[in-house]
């Protein structure tokens, strides 16, 4: 007896409640459409501002989403660098966090390219440089040879939420679902998106790394329904914050067992997008803010250290109250010189000295 969408006949395919669905599409093809637009008519400077905040965050929260904690200024100028970006303030990044940015702008800055066997392994590689998944070996670039089974609990008292096809059928299924997302079959992209997303997760190829994989098919497929390598909003950012339901839509499609009705899982996902693009304009503000800030400043001179600690104050990547022993401890200078810095920057009106900082004395921006 089944027990998963995958064990029935033509399992893929898919049908949905077009009444349910048509409206939430509307609705999304009008904010993307508005957001592109707007973005659209600032300049190129904007644009990369924004597609390098977005990046960074969508890279930051699709591996929270896995419960791995990244360091924001490495995978940010891990991006920039690969991007040819000038910005200031750059640090090294770690070898893991520079896999997960290559991942993702092959998938976001060469869209248009066919997503094949060979690009896919090459992106696990990418998220597994050491053949290690924390402290397990698994094999990696390669589909998966054993079973699969998503559990939650602790040990004795897992529950079993899913158990994926089989390693045989891995790449006979795989092959099915590359040659429908490669061919054009006139369905609408992001319906498209939001399909490839699930049929990429129910297959479960890879021993790990199968969530963020599939979200950086997503982020492909959406550059391709915008028709742009510039990345405007961030779907991972929106996934983590709706994590509980993400999973919640997922496993009630895969639990199917008579059609392919995936209504649940398209209103979920568009509901989703629609609010990661009205999210989206908290970023836009952020980044307008920080161009209008160089540009209306662009008169006087500052130093790398003192670049650096404004665009820190300015990405808000800046963790509790500016101080001159914090300044000279992120700058690696000493304490007459970051002192220096700030008075420097106090004098030019950029910095001004907190009321009642107590003990020690606090700095913000004017």
């Amino acid at each position: 007896m089944a027990k998963y969408i995958y064990q029935h006949k033509n399992w893929t395919d898919f049908t949905w409640n077009d009444k349910k669905i048509s409206v939430l599409l509307a609705q999304v093809r009008n904010l993307q459409g508005r957001l592109l637009g707007k973005m659209m008519s600032l300049g190129f400077g904007y644009q990369t501002e924004a597609t390098l905040e977005n990046i960074t965050l969508d890279i930051i929260k699709s591996s929270e989403i896995e419960g791995e904690k990244l360091n924001t200024q490495q995978v940010r100028s891990s991006i920039a660098r690969r991007l040819g970006l000038d910005v200031a303030g750059l640090v090294n990044s770690a070898r893991n966090i520079d896999g997960i940015v290559e991942m993702m702008l092959d998938a976001t800055q060469r869209y248009e390219n066919t997503l094949t066997e060979e690009r896919l392994f090459g992106w696990h590689n990418a998220l597994f440089p050491s053949g290690y998944s924390g402290a397990y070996k698994i094999d990696v670039a390669c589909y998966r040879k054993g079973e699969m089974q998503v559990v939650s609990g602790a040990l004795g008292q897992e529950k079993i939420h899913y158990e994926a096809v089989t390693a045989d059928n891995v790449k006979p299924e795989m092959d099915i679902f590359l040659n429908w997302l490669n061919t054009d079959n006139k369905q609408d992209s992001v319906i498209k998106t939001a399909i490839a997303h699930l049929w990429f997760v129910t297959i479960h190829p890879f021993d790990d790394g199968n969530g963020r994989i599939a979200r950086a098919i997503c982020d492909m497929l959406l550059a391709r329904s915008d028709e742009s390598k510039q990345r405007f909003y961030s779907m991972s950012a929106q996934i983590n914050k709706e994590r509980k339901k993400y999973y919640d839509a997922i496993e009630k499609v895969q639990h199917r067992t008579e059609d392919s009705d995936i209504t649940v899982w398209l209103e979920w996902f568009l509901n989703c997008l629609k609010n990661a693009l009205m999210a989206s304009e908290k970023i836009l503000r952020s980044v307008l803010h920080k161009a209008n800030f160089w540009t209306n400043n662009a008169k006087l001179s500052f130093n790398e250290r003192q670049k650096k600690m404004l665009n820190k104050l300015l990405d808000g990547d800046f963790r509790g109250k500016l101080q001159s022993s914090k300044w000279a401890k992120i700058c690696k200078c000493s304490q007459d010189t970051a002192t220096r810095d700030i008075k420097d920057l106090i004098e030019k009106g950029i910095l001004r000295q907190e009321e009642g900082g107590g003990r020690n004395t606090n700095y913000e921006l004017t």
